[in-house]
């Protein structure tokens, strides 16, 4: 049954007949299951801190996840960073008999035999697919929205709603006062771009100004994931259901389709290697390098170009050319993590360096790289994204922030038949060139407004080092202090004041090395130590 079953979930069937219990997740694991086992009692739910509510569960850093965390901001299942405590994987199911636990995958992302029509046939054919899928999501006896930055997946949502007959289209953005960017952030002008989706299809579009007190919004977020993960879109997500709250109760994602469809920069990283490699090592290792620091030193003296969109090209050059050397396994291993081996062996106290030993960033990727060693390299990216990023990082925290602001997200893009279209698409015309997420392009030629066609990926963008040179400061320092460091016995209390000093003086940029440490410490006050909030408490 359950293999028919097209949308999300997470279940449990108790069989009176055989006296055992089945558990399952959806496919691409838009909700969230834990469990775990005491003796021979299994104890199971969709929320950790349900977990946390017994007492005979005990409470314990999981050593490997924590390694795991530091390096992607983020644990990949089965694990969580509660030791004992597990993830039922996506397209998984258990079975519990006896005392006996049994996990056994019942659908797993299979490509090739692809598709020989054209490119303008399968185009049209992947937009009658969209439309057919959100017309199924938007499906409900409540009222219905959309998450719209102005960016091409979220658009595409808006623009296939409106052909399926939706007439009430209503769309919510947020947006930060300009003044809250500084010169090394990227200010995007969403509001514009959504501005024009929401005119072509008749829509409402809500954007909201916020001014967060972000000092007192992160512990409720960090609260709400009970898995630490370290994204400040997090933070978006959150205000963006919570404006949406008071009119809508379902609203419509574009998650999902960078993973389905090689949207992120990272999939076609291993091409611009290609190319740097043919430039001597040695320009490549050292003067290419320098050559950065100094643009991104000037960064406001460029003409034509922000500085804030300037800064991020370079950290991205600096990330290809430092792993241009890679094969492209490990190089998409390296740019999905923040902090590599030597750092986190680094990072470790003297104590506790020993939970690095036998493990490397790369273990988790290199794995799932394995299993489709003889796909085409962009599908192999994919699948270990939908393995590993979508399920544990951008569907966990869009899930798990929607919902505390009792908002149901959906994300047509991971609808069964959609994914199992794009799974025989054959790779060049998800990138085509260097042209990303192409049949998607294709199919909504003449749709959508050309300027929102040609936008670069753009997600809801914070100003999150701004944030950690101002308001966040003081809270840095704070849960980040040395004496409070040792008292934890984790880290070295130096390296941690290190990478403080060299990302306010511009050294180095470890603003998201610097997010993971302060929400794990958060996280720890939380769970570890409290082992329960009380919801009343955390939500006043």
């Amino acid at each position: 049954m359950v293999k028919r079953l097209n949308g999300m979930f997470a279940f449990a069937i108790w069989d009176t007949k055989t006296q055992e219990l089945l558990i399952f997740r959806d496919r691409m694991g838009i909700k969230p299951l834990y469990y775990t086992r005491v003796g021979t009692r299994l104890y199971f739910a969709s929320e950790i801190k349900a977990l946390l509510a017994c007492e005979k569960i005990a409470i314990e850093i999981d050593r490997t996840s924590l390694c795991q965390y530091l390096a992607y901001l983020y644990v990949p299942n089965p694990n969580s960073m509660f030791k004992g405590i597990f993830k039922l994987p996506p397209g998984h199911g258990l079975r519990w008999r006896n005392g006996e636990i049994q996990v056994n995958q019942y659908w797993d992302l299979s490509y090739g035999n692809y598709f020989q029509e054209s490119e303008v046939a399968l185009a049209e054919q992947f937009r009658e697919l969209l439309v057919a899928a959100t017309r199924r999501q938007l499906i409900s006896d409540v009222p219905v929205g959309f998450f719209l930055s102005g960016g091409l997946d979220s658009s595409t949502l808006v623009a296939c709603a409106a052909h399926a007959g939706e007439s009430s289209l209503k769309c919510y953005s947020i947006a930060y006062k300009k003044e809250e960017y500084g010169r090394t952030e990227q200010c995007t002008d969403d509001a514009h771009f959504a501005q024009l989706v929401a005119k072509r299809f008749g829509a409402t579009f809500q954007q909201s100004v916020a001014d967060p007190d972000v000092a007192s919004l992160l512990p409720k977020v960090v609260w709400h994931l009970d898995d630490p993960v370290a994204d400040p879109a997090a933070i978006a997500t959150y205000l963006i259901s919570q404006a949406a709250a008071p009119e809508v109760t379902v609203l419509l994602s574009g998650q999902g389709a960078d993973e389905v469809l090689g949207g992120y920069r990272a999939h076609r990283a291993h091409k611009i290697a290609a190319w740097l490699r043919l430039i001597p090592r040695n320009m490549r290792e050292a003067v290419l390098p320098r050559l950065l620091k100094r643009i991104a030193a000037h960064s406001d003296r460029v003409i034509g170009i922000a500085p804030g969109l300037l800064l991020a090209g370079c950290r991205y050059s600096d990330k290809v050319l430092r792993t241009a050397g890679m094969k492209p396994p490990e190089q998409y291993a390296a740019f999905r993590s923040y902090l590599l081996d030597e750092d986190i062996r680094g990072l470790f106290s003297a104590e506790s360096n020993g939970a690095t030993a036998g493990w490397s960033y790369r273990d988790t990727f290199l794995k799932l790289f394995g299993k489709v060693a003889g796909e085409n390299y962009l599908n192999q990216m994919l699948y270990v994204d939908a393995k590993t990023f979508l399920p544990d990082l951008n569907l966990a925290y869009s899930d798990k922030l929607s919902m505390a602001c009792s908002i149901e997200a959906r994300v047509p893009f991971l609808d069964n038949e959609v994914v199992e279209f794009l799974q025989r698409v054959p790779p060049s015309l998800k990138i085509h060139g260097y042209t990303q997420k192409y049949l998607l392009r294709r199919a909504m030629d003449g749709v959508l407004p050309k300027e929102v066609l040609r936008r670069r990926k753009a997600a809801f963008g914070l100003p999150i080092r701004a944030w950690l040179k101002n308001e966040l400061r003081d809270m840095l320092t704070d849960m980040l202090s040395e004496d409070r460091i040792r008292r934890r016995g984790l880290f070295d209390a130096s390296t941690v004041t290190q990478m403080i000093r060299d990302n306010e003086k511009g050294e180095r940029d470890y603003t998201l090395q610097l997010w993971g440490l302060l929400t794990l410490e958060l996280w720890h006050q939380a769970f570890m130590e409290q082992r329960r909030v009380a919801t009343a408490e955390v939500m006043a």
